[in-house]
């Protein structure tokens, strides 16, 4: 009997493959964005700081093998930016990263991955309050890490957790004065539902 149930768990362990070489998974999740804020010059003096943000966000993977996937991530968030001076406004940042995922049982019920890639980041809409009219460098390029586990609902429905950690910066001015760079660098925590293709 024994031998029995160890067999019969060593069995779903190993049935119930949910994605494998050429399928696309795609996932809605509800994320939140909180910035790592480092800042230096002017905005080190009035202690600027950036608000997090809880945002929906979609992505796809494309399975390259079985055990290494591509993912797209889309979403985009907006952030108040405060300092002893009082609100300063608010910026929207979309930040599309790309990364290339290794996913440590592709043919288990529980699918860890561990991923690294890029990302780049645009800012835009900013909005200035009446304390200090600034403006912000748009572009920014930066590194970005990935883990998480999709875990089976049904065949072809998962659910997925996820967490990356993207490095994100600008350089910040008013009336063409250098107030310095803002490191945004976010933790990126996720919960959501997969389903592949």
């Amino acid at each position: 009997m024994k031998k029995f149930a160890i067999a019969a768990i060593l069995a779903s362990l190993s049935a119930g493959a949910f994605a494998a070489q050429g399928d696309i998974i795609a996932r809605l999740r509800i994320t939140n964005v909180n910035p790592q804020t480092s800042v230096d010059k002017t905005l080190a003096a009035v202690h600027a700081d950036v608000s997090d943000d809880t945002i929906p966000e979609l992505d796809f993977t494309y399975m390259l093998t079985n055990n290494i996937g591509a993912e797209l991530i889309l979403g985009t968030s907006k952030h108040d930016v405060t300092s002893d001076l009082g609100k300063l406004g608010s910026v929207k940042v979309l930040p599309p990263t790309l990364t290339l995922q290794y996913h440590f049982n592709p043919e288990g019920q529980f699918r860890p991955y561990a991923g690294a890639g890029i990302n780049y980041t645009r800012f835009y809409s900013v909005k200035n309050t009446d304390v200090l009219p600034w403006t912000v460098k748009k572009n920014s390029f930066g590194p970005a890490l990935q883990v998480g586990m999709d875990m089976p609902l049904t065949k072809d429905v998962f659910l997925n957790l996820d967490m990356k950690k993207l490095w994100i910066k600008t350089k910040v001015s008013s009336n063409g004065t250098d107030l310095g760079t803002l490191d945004i660098n976010p933790l990126v925590t996720s919960v959501g539902i997969g389903m592949k293709f």
